[in-house]
This record gives C-alpha cells, structure tokens and sequence, in this order.
C-alpha cells in the first residue's frame, strides 16, 4: 500500500526514491512486524488467558511439560497477522507470488485454527482427526500446486518462473517437472508444515528455528530476484518473486517478536494455527525461488525432527514394540537423557543456525 501512494508522490517529494528499493521496505517490514509482535502480544496473551484458552498436555509426554498445563495456546495468530500486515503495507500488491505466499500462509493456519479451537473446547490434546487434517493440508497444496504449474505455463521462463526442477551443487541438469511439479509442491508443503509442528514442543524451539531459516530464505530469495546476483551464483532468477523478499522480512519479524513471549517459561504457545501456517509459509517461499531442495539444508533440524518420528513409528512396528530414541519427535529425546529443556532449545538453535549457514555457502559450490 505505501509502495504505491510513495510511487505517486515521488515526483513532489524526491526522498520517497527511497521506497522503491526492496532492501529499504523488507527492512521496514521486520522492524513493522517486530514492533506488533511486541506490541500486540501482551493484549492477545491477556484475552487467551481470560477466555480460557489453553494447552492441553500429552498423557504420555514427558513429566517436566505437565507444568505448562493451560498455558495460553493458539498465539500463532499474532504471528499471521505481524506478518500479513506489514507485507500490505511494504510490499507490492500488484505481485501474484506476494499473495500466494500470504493466502498459502493464512489457509494453512485456518487449519492449524481449527484444530487449535476442537483441542480447546474437547479439553484434550488430539484436535481434529489426523486425517482430516491431512486430507484439508492435501487439497490446499494441490490448490497452491496447480497455480505454480498455471503461472510456469503461462509465464514462461521469459519472465523468470519456469517447471524446471533446480538442483543444489548442479547448474547444467534442469529436470524438467511439468504438470508433476503439483504433487511435487503437494509433498513439500504438507511435508514442511507438519515437521514444524513436530519441533513445536519446547519453549522457543520451533519459533527459533523458524526465526533462522526465514531469515536464510529472505537472504535466498533477494538473490533469486536480483539479476546479477542470481546470474553470478547459478541458480534461478524469479524476477516477480523478488517482492517475496518483503514477505520473507516480514515473516522474520513475527517471528523474532513472537520469540519474546514464547522463550522459557513460555507466556504463550504459537499452537497448531502458528507451527502449519509457518511451515507452510516457508516451503512456500522455496517453491516459488526455485530453492525448493536446499530447504532441506536450510530447515535441517525440522527435517531431523520429522525423520526421528518417522523412524521411531516405522521401528516399532517392524520390531513389535522397540524403540530407536527414548521418545520422538528427537527433542523429547534429549530431554529424556537428562538435559534441561533450556540447553536442548539452544543447541538446536546452534545446530540451525549451521544448517543455514550450509546452506548458503552451497550457492558458491555450484
């Protein structure tokens, strides 16, 4: 919105050049959603404790979390929200992929809502049935699927976005997707939303983590749309997706308000609402970049946290009854060896932060 009432007075007022540069509004797009984050969170904590509005505890979790009983839950809606608000305001609202990104957000976080709001009023840590859940994540990423194959049909890669698939390490071998890059975008967004919420079990874990890869994917997508840059490092320029960038700012700045309230003791937890719609909102971000594989090296700890579960499920069943960790997700697991919740928060925050690192030092290898 001030993108476009700035354009119309710049030729009055020369200073409002300024506002045309994507650096200048993602950065005023964090610090916006930092400053509602903080602002608005004490009001949203006080009406969630006042409604009621609680957590409810796995029976079967570790004792230690059986304290955090009623502690208020569903504070991913203040995350949406200092998210969306400043991408309006910043960002191009003319741009297709700025909206995708924020409906694909928001639609996932309805379900997250949902499944939050039947856990509230049921009293119980199951919300809706797993696969409900699974089959509304389903029809949502075929929905986000089937637009990303419309605008590579449509567009073309004269404008930046094409049905290639782009491979970390190679620049040569383009594999060449087509209508399967729908089931493609399907498997990466419900995949990235549930592994959230996998790693949403500890004060300040997944909004952390999340804090750190959405500030290593607004570093990925300024390059994805930046001509020479991308040029330079070999890897797909997405000239529309460049106003993603402002979404990515913003994004982190939620989060890193968001952080304020839910480090330990938690004030607030983000709830199934916060942990699917910013999975969803970063695999989202890769798809629409063309960097949808090297969010595995970006969000490593949320793909670890995911194949502890899967491993431990699988394991079980195959050996009728054992287990591989003392419980998953993998974060349970340490807390079980004995180490403080505190320390297991950190050392996956450093353990991110390497992931990222990775990540982009790889742009370099190619």
């Amino acid at each position: 919105m001030f993108t476009w009432l700035f354009a119309s007075l710049q030729k009055s007022v020369s200073f409002l050049n300024l506002f045309k540069y994507i650096t200048v509004r993602t950065a005023l797009a964090g610090i916006t959603a930092l400053a509602l984050s903080l602002l608005l969170g004490p009001a949203l904590i006080l009406f969630l404790k006042k409604n009621q509005i609680g957590q409810e505890i796995r029976a079967d979790g570790p004792q230690s979390h059986f304290s955090k009983k009623g502690t208020p839950t569903m504070g991913g809606i203040l995350i949406i929200g200092a998210t969306l608000v400043p991408t309006l305001l910043w960002g191009s609202l003319d741009n297709t992929y700025v909206w995708l990104a924020m409906g694909t957000m928001s639609l996932f976080g309805l379900i997250g809502f949902m499944d939050d709001y039947l856990k509230v009023k049921k009293k119980r840590s199951l919300g809706l049935i797993a696969r409900n859940k699974f089959l509304l994540q389903i029809v949502l990423g075929t929905i986000f699927g089937l637009i990303v194959v419309y605008l590579g049909f449509t567009e073309g890669p004269d404008h930046g976005f094409n049905l290639h698939l782009y491979l970390p390490f190679l620049k040569k071998w383009l594999p060449y997707l087509g209508w399967f890059y729908a089931p493609w975008a399907v498997f990466f967004l419900v995949g990235f939303s549930n592994a959230v919420n996998l790693a949403d079990g500890l004060d300040g874990l997944a909004i952390g983590l999340t804090t750190i890869s959405a500030a290593a994917l607004t570093g990925l997508t300024y390059i994805a749309g930046h001509a020479i840059f991308s040029s330079y490092l070999y890897i797909a320029q997405v000239k529309p997706a460049a106003e993603l960038t402002v979404f990515g700012g913003a994004l982190t700045g939620a989060c890193l308000g968001f952080m304020w309230f839910n480090s330990h003791p938690a004030q607030v937890f983000m709830g199934d609402v916060g942990a699917l719609s910013l999975g969803a909102a970063l695999a989202a971000i890769a798809i629409l970049i063309k960097q949808e594989l090297l969010l595995f090296a970006v969000a490593g700890v949320f793909i670890l946290e995911a194949l502890s579960v899967i491993l431990q499920v699988g394991y079980f069943k195959i050996s009728g009854g054992k287990r591989i960790f003392r419980m998953a997700p993998l974060h349970h697991h340490f807390e079980l060896l004995g180490w403080p919740e505190e320390k297991v928060v950190i050392r996956f925050w450093i353990l991110g932060i390497i992931f990222a690192l990775f990540s982009l030092a790889t742009l370099k290898l190619r």
